[in-house]
């Protein structure tokens, strides 16, 4: 299941769209805290999320700020060299995802002779632009619309239970 074809696309009435990626790999911080800060960012203009990048009080944030200029810096290469028609200003976050990378097993000194496990977590950080035409078409929906609340499903009432005799104690002699 490859990406669908330039000549495919274009019967299906819509324009392919070039991505331009950047990864940081093997970067020493869990995902979830690089989760906190790629989420700032997705869907943004890049303008826009390097300002926010730049002011984020986040460890990652300086190293995300690195690859999301590494990908402005690749779309720029392409487009010099490829001659490729890119407009920079109409970039935007397409994506930004923090996947686990391989972890470090180490060992602490416990209490009695003992010794607890620990792992250290390792995140590989992607960051892919796209650009937006002035209809914005090429922009799909925002994360936080895509995803609606879970609507619960109230419990069926159960009949209520009988209520048992409470046994009497003897009291207690003296």
């Amino acid at each position: 299941m490859g990406a669908p074809s330039v000549a495919s696309a274009n019967e299906m009435g819509r324009e392919e769209t070039m991505e331009f990626t950047s990864k940081a790999r093997y970067v020493r911080v869990s995902p979830q805290k690089a989760r906190l800060v790629l989420g700032l960012i997705k869907g943004k203009r890049v303008e826009t999320a390097l300002n926010t990048l730049a002011f984020t009080n986040k460890g990652i944030a300086p190293l995300v700020l690195k690859t999301l200029r590494s990908a402005v810096e690749n779309a720029q290469y392409l487009s010099n060299e490829k001659a490729l028609d890119v407009d920079l200003d109409n970039l935007y976050v397409k994506s930004a995802v923090a996947n686990e990378g391989p972890r470090m097993k180490r060992i602490r000194p416990a209490p009695m002779g003992r010794a607890f496990r620990y792992q250290r977590r390792m995140a590989h950080i992607e960051i892919a632009l796209a650009e937006k035409t002035a209809a914005g078409e090429t922009k799909e929906a925002p994360a936080s619309e895509a995803k609606k609340p879970a609507v619960k499903k109230a419990a069926a009432k159960k009949a209520p239970a009988k209520k048992k005799a409470a046994a009497k104690k003897a009291p207690a002699k003296k």
